[in-house]
């Protein structure tokens, strides 16, 4: 999995196209912070997620945390491992560990989306920030 290939939202998350399908995870930057996590809670398959709404709840020995779905569609999969190895995600956040794959809403491209150097840009800011 090459990470400068994808495309990114502002909330930690990634975004990966493969054919009709976006499949969505959460960032390394976003699993170090939460730490280990324990348990995920993913979408069923079918729903439809919205761009800035929760789509994911994940909880880890610091906190439950929601992740912020990058775009909106409809959800044809889910990556049912993470429900009996949710730390599949601090693992390896960019290839096992990821979370759903949807049909995104017609109209949609990925280049709407942060690129990896833009990524890294905001990475940097919130390192300035701290």
């Amino acid at each position: 999995m090459n990470v400068e290939d994808l495309r990114y939202h502002k909330e930690h998350t990634w975004v990966r196209q493969e054919e009709e399908e976006l499949v969505i995870g959460i960032t390394e930057y976003a699993q170090d912070q939460m730490g280990d996590i324990i348990f995920a809670e993913l979408p069923e398959g079918g729903s439809v997620i919205s761009a800035g709404e929760p789509f994911v709840t994940l909880e880890s020995a610091k906190a439950v945390q929601d992740v912020i779905a990058p775009v909106s569609g409809q959800v044809t999969r889910c990556n049912e491992e993470l429900l009996d190895v949710p730390e599949t995600i601090n693992e390896d956040p960019y290839g096992a560990g990821w979370m759903i794959a949807i049909t995104p809403e017609a109209g949609f491209s990925v280049e709407s989306l942060m690129d990896h150097a833009q990524y890294l840009a905001l990475l940097d800011k919130l390192d300035e920030e701290a």
